[in-house]
């Protein structure tokens, strides 16, 4: 009699999983990352979901989920570069989500904001990353997946799953294709290190590093290299690109030491400030960037891949608990 209860129960909960588990995913976007949210949805096999954002005269706005998300595992996608009301839209859509009981809430974070400040460098000053960890968390996120963090250990000020995407899986498949001879790969500072012998591992190739030094954020007063570049086709790899002072002076650099080519890859084109011109003016043959973060103009010199097929197979892999590991290249 015992067995049988037990049996009974047993497929009754079973039912209940397979019940939750048909009701599948629904994916939804934040407004500033809309056209690679709708790329990333079309590759997984669906439409983005319905959110309307109410907004106030004085700026505030408030998401609302316009279809039901009851026991979904629901995927927000939004990367959270300043400004803040990028972070703000992921914020209030995880609160939403939770607060409308979806199953699961995992925020697909392209790109990480803030990580910049991933611990205290001088006296009296936050660790922004941590505390956007915590606010991601307290607002209901179960789960995290973004791309080449600025530092990885960030995947730590986390207490929930952090899939940590590596660029790499898009950029190295492009880097062969160009079938350079020479090649060399170059790292822009000396924080680069690691990902910059990475690539070279991966490409069997030499690597050089860039010494810098700098004044304030974005003002770099003095670059020295460590290693020989003469007669070689140059490629920097770093994980972003915000004012591209040193990507662009690290080309001119190399170019003046002898090199045959410089191009750069870096995974998020922040491309603030004076980037647009000084790219177009510097030495750089090609910069090439994923579609992470949009960008506010074009340039002849700038190619972008675009991420979203990545993405929609980690999210569909996520759902399905399959195995990523086959995408962490580096």
């Amino acid at each position: 009699m015992h067995l049988l209860k037990i049996h009974a129960l047993s497929s009754e909960i079973k039912e209940r999983e397979d019940a939750l588990s048909s009701t599948g995913t629904k994916n939804f976007a934040c407004t500033q990352s809309q056209a690679l949210g709708a790329k990333i949805a079309a590759a997984y096999g669906t439409d983005l979901g319905n959110i309307r954002f109410s907004r106030y005269s004085d700026g505030e706005f408030q998401p609302s989920f316009e279809e039901s998300i009851r026991g979904a595992r629901i995927f927000i996608i939004g990367s959270t570069n300043p400004s803040s009301e990028n972070l703000m839209e992921m914020l209030l859509m995880l609160d939403a989500a939770k607060r409308a009981s979806a199953r699961h809430i995992t925020a697909v974070m392209p790109y990480f904001g803030w990580a910049r400040q991933d611990r205290k460098d001088k006296p009296r000053v936050p660790i922004a990353a941590k505390l956007i960890a915590k606010m991601l968390e307290t607002a209901g996120a179960t789960r995290i997946i973004t791309m080449d963090l600025h530092a990885d250990q960030i995947q730590g000020f986390f207490e929930k799953p952090v899939d940590h995407l590596f660029a790499s899986t898009l950029f190295l498949p492009y880097v062969e294709n160009l079938k350079l001879d020479n090649l060399c790969i170059a790292s822009p500072d000396m924080g680069g290190s690691k990902r910059a012998y990475a690539y070279s591992k991966a490409l069997e190739c030499d690597v050089v590093i860039c010494y810098k030094q700098r004044e304030k954020a974005n003002v770099v007063t003095h670059m020295e290299l460590i290693g020989e570049v003469k007669g070689k086709n140059v490629i920097l790899v770093d994980d972003m690109v915000d004012t591209a002072g040193t990507l662009t002076k690290a080309a001119d650099l190399m170019m003046e030491r002898g090199a045959e080519s410089v191009r750069a890859i870096t995974t998020h084109g922040l491309l603030s400030g004076s980037a647009y011109d000084r790219i177009e003016k510097s030495q750089l043959k090609e910069l090439i960037i994923t579609d992470s973060i949009p960008t506010t103009q074009t340039s002849n010199k700038i190619k972008i891949l675009s991420c979203a097929d990545l993405f929609a197979d980690v999210m569909n892999r996520v759902h399905h608990n399959t195995s990523i590991s086959s995408k962490f290249v580096l």
